[in-house]
Order: structure tokens, then sequence, then C-alpha cells
């Protein structure tokens, strides 16, 4: 169901992996665009498709259905990159990722990923404390890459430290990373206390807490926050979370529009939930033409 909020504001969703019986784990660029299609259809103008953490060259094939599938498309959601969430993520920080499928940050394992799609790659998130990810998230910046901290157990200065290599946000703050202690705030507090870094996160009610994200919004500059979907293929998408045995969170099954409206039911003012989802990821991808960018090729 699409929820129309304003026809003002065009809804940019930076962490998308699927829809309905569709995902980014594939080689078929008509699964990409279907994805588009029913985000889309839901209220959302751009999105980046988000790749699992898998093998190289299964990154690579599932890179390559998306760059097909930009240049194929003629509707839907705007596919505008992709956000790579890995592989360079710490496996005790895994969530609903298989683990073993994350690999230790490295120059090399670096370069072949990105060659041929480092005209697409818009994001990636890496968790800043393995051994050799500051080295990686300074090349990915040297790139123009925008580097994200997530699925990290990184300690607060080791934050510190990913934002001072060059990371400028973090993924789906909450979830997957080492929680906020008073001695110890982590990655968590990080995002909640530093001024500059980006922090992505889920509205869909289950995901955070809704008093959780009050707390977000009293202490996070408005313009510091990205709301996204996190939106996974699944049983029951369109009504919630999705959900695998024991009930534990595999990812997000509503699209943008649907949790600026959750937000607007919180007590978020419509015009700050749409800027979560719409000025301030535009704004981060350096988006200024919206009519430009919405065109498809001829």
């Amino acid at each position: 169901m699409a929820y129309i909020i304003t026809g003002k504001k065009h809804f940019l969703d930076i962490h998308v992996h699927g829809a309905e019986h569709y995902d980014t784990r594939t080689r078929r660029r008509d699964d990409i665009l279907h994805i588009a299609k029913i985000h889309g259809e839901c209220g959302t103008a751009f999105f980046l498709p988000a790749i699992y953490p898998a093998s190289v060259e299964e990154m690579r094939q599932n890179m390559g259905a998306v760059k097909r599938a930009m240049v194929a498309q003629r509707g839907g959601a705007k596919i505008l990159g992709v956000h790579l969430e890995g592989p360079f993520l710490n496996r005790g920080r895994a969530g609903s990722l298989e683990g073993s499928n994350f690999l230790g940050p490295s120059l090399e394992t670096l370069a072949r990923l990105v060659e041929d799609f480092e005209d697409i790659i818009k994001i990636i998130t890496i968790a800043p404390e393995l051994p050799g990810a500051l080295r990686v998230i300074e090349v990915c910046r040297g790139k123009g890459i925008l580097v994200h901290m997530g699925h990290s157990d990184a300690t607060y200065e080791q934050a510190e430290d990913g934002k001072r290599a060059g990371a400028t946000g973090i993924t789906h703050v909450f979830n997957a990373m080492r929680g906020f202690h008073h001695r110890e705030p982590g990655l968590t507090g990080f995002g909640l206390m530093d001024e500059d870094i980006y922090v992505e996160v889920i509205a869909d009610m289950a995901h955070v807490h809704p008093q959780s994200l009050k707390m977000l919004f009293d202490m996070k500059s408005s313009d510091k926050i990205l709301l996204i979907s996190d939106s996974i293929k699944g049983q029951g998408w369109g009504s919630g979370a999705i959900r695998g045995a024991g009930g534990m969170l595999l990812g997000g099954g509503i699209a943008l529009a649907a949790a600026v409206k959750n937000l607007i039911e919180l007590g978020v003012s419509q015009e700050r939930a749409c800027q979560f989802a719409s000025d301030n990821p535009l704004a981060y991808l350096g988006i200024k033409d919206i009519k430009q960018t919405l065109s498809f090729t001829a």
C-alpha cells in the first residue's frame, strides 16, 4: 500500500535489499527491476539496492545485475547505485547476515571487489575495529565512496578512529552493533553523540523501540538522520518487519513512505519525518537536480 505523504517530497531509500519475492542476491537484471517497481508503487522515488556480503565474485555478480538494471530501467523507483553492506564486517555482530561470508579488510580484496563498479558504488559499510579497516576506509573515501560503520563491535574510540579515517555514517543505528553502556558508549553512543556523523535508522517499530526512536530524535541533529527501510524479501512484505525462526528479525518489510507514516503517528512532525526520508539522503548523496536525476536514459 502506498502512503501519499506529500507531493513535494521525493523519498530516497539508501538501504534496500529487496521486496516481496525478489532480492539483490541475484544475477538477474529483472529481479532488480521488480524491486524498483514495488518500491516505486509504494512512494519511493530513488533507492540504492543493498548488496549482501558474500564472496567477491558473487557480490560482483549482484552488482552486475544492478548495473544492467540501471541501463534498462524505464520506471519505478530510480536506481542510483549500490550500497555494499560488507564484506568487511565483524562476525560477532552479524545480526541476520551470514557471518561466514564476512571477509577481512584488505586493499587487495577491495580492489577486486570494486573494479569496473566504482561508478555505481555510493556507500560501503565497514566495521572500523577490524585489522586493516582504517586503511580501507581511507582508500574508499579517496575513490568517492561514502563509508558507513556497521555490523561492528567498535568501542567509542574505535568509532572515532573510523571517522578520522573518513567514515561519515552509521548503518542502521542500534542494530547489529555494540550497544550503549555507561562505561563504554560504543558505536551506538558515538552515533547518538557525534555532531558530524549521519545515522541510518529503521522505523518499522520492530527494529528500534519507539522510545529509542524518540531519544534519537531528541539527541540527534535533524539533518543527520537518514530514514531507511532495510527492506528484504519475505512473506508478509508490506505489513511489517520480516522475521525468521523463533521471531528473529531478518529485515524490514515496509517501504519508506510507511516508515514516514509510522514516525508521524509517533508524534514526529510531517516536515521533520519527510526530511529524514527525502531532504537528508538527497543532500547526503549530493543530489541537487531532482528532475534530471528522476529521468531515465532514452
